[in-house]
């Protein structure tokens, strides 16, 4: 491998994506929905535009071919995992499980291929195409609806703090108003 093959834009790219997930793991476990989201659609944005540069800029290299899927699987991989651990309700175990048992069955068999057949040429089908949207898909919604819940959430406990104190202001206001129309009338020459 030489270095020219590390600074192409499409490899810069895809070593960016690998940059982000931590940064998208660590928003996800403070709670900070809104910045996970946005780390992941530009994550997102990286896979697509290193294949289109590599591609227009005929930077194709061997380290992409390999580097890129290792990015992509790492990043749903770790995605699934995170959202299943931390919100299960979300992303429920069984994905997960599906998620990987698939990518690790595929290193695997990439490796024993290598090994003994010297076979490199791993390209995807359209099924895996497919799956790699549906994952990404399920990536993005699941982290979609974590922060509109969080929005949500924040949004109605503002309230419920708002409409209590006025409530509670609003009640004495009107306990007083009732008081004094319910009192007696004072007699007259009497003092109040």
């Amino acid at each position: 491998m030489k270095l020219r093959e590390i600074l192409t834009a499409p490899n810069q790219l895809t070593l960016l994506r690998m940059i982000f997930l931590p940064f998208i793991v660590i928003n996800l476990v403070k709670h900070d929905f809104k910045w996970a989201l946005v780390l992941f659609v530009l994550a997102g944005l990286s896979d697509g535009l290193d294949g289109l540069l590599a591609r227009k800029l005929h930077q194709q290299t061997l380290l992409g071919q390999y580097l890129d899927p290792i990015a992509d699987k790492l990043l749903l991989s770790t995605m699934f995992l995170v959202l299943s651990i931390e919100y299960r309700n979300v992303i429920p175990w069984k994905y997960t499980v599906i998620v990987f048992s698939r990518d690790i069955s595929i290193l695997l068999i990439s490796g024993v291929l290598f090994m003994i057949a010297g076979l490199r040429d791993f390209r995807p089908s359209i099924f895996g195409k497919a799956n790699t949207f549906a994952q990404v898909a399920a990536i993005f919604f699941a982290l979609l609806l974590l922060v509109w819940v969080s929005i949500a959430l924040k949004t109605f406990l503002r309230a419920t703090f708002a409409f209590t104190i006025l409530s509670a202001v609003h009640y004495a206001f009107l306990v007083q108003h009732r008081l004094r129309a319910h009192a007696p009338a004072s007699e007259p020459g009497t003092r109040t």
